[in-house]
């Protein structure tokens, strides 16, 4: 029978601790590297944005914003309205009424009639075709709106009508002037614009909004 030094026996425990030092020691050595490396630690913990989104959740988020109010068209002029007779003078049968009116359109698109086959999704490039702008309304300011004179004829009584039918027309050339001056476009460039930021703002870099 053969007697083993007892310098040549490796006990369990003592295999366990060398096994303990190497993995200490390496982690050491990769905690060093991470921390040395450009970024430090936030690099490797950075995380990368996952877009989940489909094209029907795009455009339910679109059509959330329902009537999307863009411009307010704001106008300040003095409109006629006036009565005439056909026979006798203006200063008898006649009657004039100056009215100063302060009044405002309001545009935007109805991103409500927004379509599934409007709104095109490949990867994070999203296509959307908005529909057009339209017109919301049209009103007087009557805090600003006042009568600022009337003449009505000797031989004749005021016609309990005439404001409102001033006011109407009123309404009428506030609206012309609005489009003259291009409110359907300003519409449709800032509803397109704030399209844009919320899908932005959904993750996708890029988006294309017509």
């Amino acid at each position: 029978m053969s007697i083993v030094p007892a310098d040549n026996l490796r006990s369990p425990s003592r295999l366990g601790r060398v096994g303990i030092f190497i993995a200490g020691f390496v982690t050491a050595i990769f905690l060093l590297f991470v921390v040395s490396y450009p970024g430090g630690v936030s690099r490797w913990l950075q995380r990368t944005l996952h877009l989940d989104l489909d094209q029907p959740a795009i455009v339910q988020r679109i059509q959330r914003l329902q009537r999307l109010e863009s411009v307010k068209y704001t106008l300040e002029k003095v409109v006629t309205g006036e009565k005439q007779s056909r026979f006798l003078p203006q200063s008898l049968a006649g009657e004039r009424l100056l009215l100063i009116v302060r009044g405002e359109v309001f545009a935007g698109v109805d991103l409500g009639k927004l379509q599934s086959s409007d709104v095109q999704v490949t990867g994070k490039h999203v296509k959307i075709t908005l529909p057009r702008a339209e017109i919301f309304s049209t009103r007087l300011d009557n805090n600003q709106t006042r009568v600022y004179s009337r003449e009505t004829g000797l031989l004749v009584p005021a016609d309990p009508n005439l404001e409102s039918e001033v006011r109407a027309e009123a309404e009428r050339q506030l609206l012309q002037a609005a489009l003259i001056d291009g409110i359907l476009t300003t519409a449709f460039t800032n509803a397109r614009g704030t399209v844009m930021a919320l899908v932005q703002a959904l993750g996708f870099t890029d988006v294309e909004v017509n």
